[in-house]
């Protein structure tokens, strides 16, 4: 099995443009290093990452047929992730003021590393961009001459992931050095979370609306 050099060029440089634009996982990623710091931002990110990656084998094994031609599947998907997002929003809301308390010990303040993972791996496995390039760009990238469609696909999958990784991480480390300048000052924190939270739960609606256009 191998893909030509070409379009994996072309791959490489959809996948950035789908990725750089300010997604669910971008704004989850910037929401979470803001309130948490770097660590938990990474963290999630790689959560992030392998929920995309197994979302993205879950298609090139068959499942994007089925979403491509079912409305309701993919609708059930897209409102499943847009609540999972309203739900952590609104959590972060209700809790703003005794985070932005305990986050003036950073240590104490964070959140399980398993947890955070799990999260971000949610938001991932579940984020409708994702869901929806895999499903409308991969077959575009494949070369049925060199043979097993299936792998090729499962090999756009790794390269996505790893790309969505670089950057999602980039944003997080970012946002995380933000928070961390502004730690020191209780009411910005509980100004940043109510942000992150807000966030959270406009996209969240976005979602959900936007899965029964």
């Amino acid at each position: 099995m191998s893909i030509p050099t070409s379009h994996l060029i072309g791959f490489t440089l959809a996948s950035l443009a789908i990725i750089i634009v300010p997604g669910p996982s971008v704004l989850f990623t910037i929401a979470r290093g803001i309130a948490w710091g770097r660590t938990v931002a990474v963290l999630t990110v790689v959560g992030n990452g392998l929920g995309i990656l197994v979302l993205s084998a879950l298609v090139a094994v068959g499942l994007g047929p089925l979403l491509a031609h079912s409305k309701l599947f993919t609708t059930v998907v897209e409102v499943a992730g847009g609540l999972f997002l309203l739900w952590l929003g609104s959590d972060a809301l209700r809790r703003r003021h005794a985070h932005a308390a305990s986050m003036t010990n950073v240590e104490s303040a964070k959140p399980r590393a398993s947890r955070v993972i799990q999260q971000g791996f949610v938001v991932g496995g579940l984020n409708p961009k994702a869901l929806i390039f895999f499903v409308a760009v991969f077959p575009h990238f494949i070369d049925r001459s060199s043979g097993n469609v299936t792998g090729q696909l499962l090999a756009l999958g790794v390269i996505f992931s790893l790309l969505a990784v670089l950057s999602d991480g980039t944003w997080g480390l970012i946002a995380g050095t933000a928070r961390e300048w502004l730690a020191g000052s209780s009411t910005r924190l509980v100004a940043l979370r109510t942000i992150g939270g807000l966030v959270m739960v406009g996209l969240g609606v976005l979602i959900i609306a936007s899965a029964f256009d």
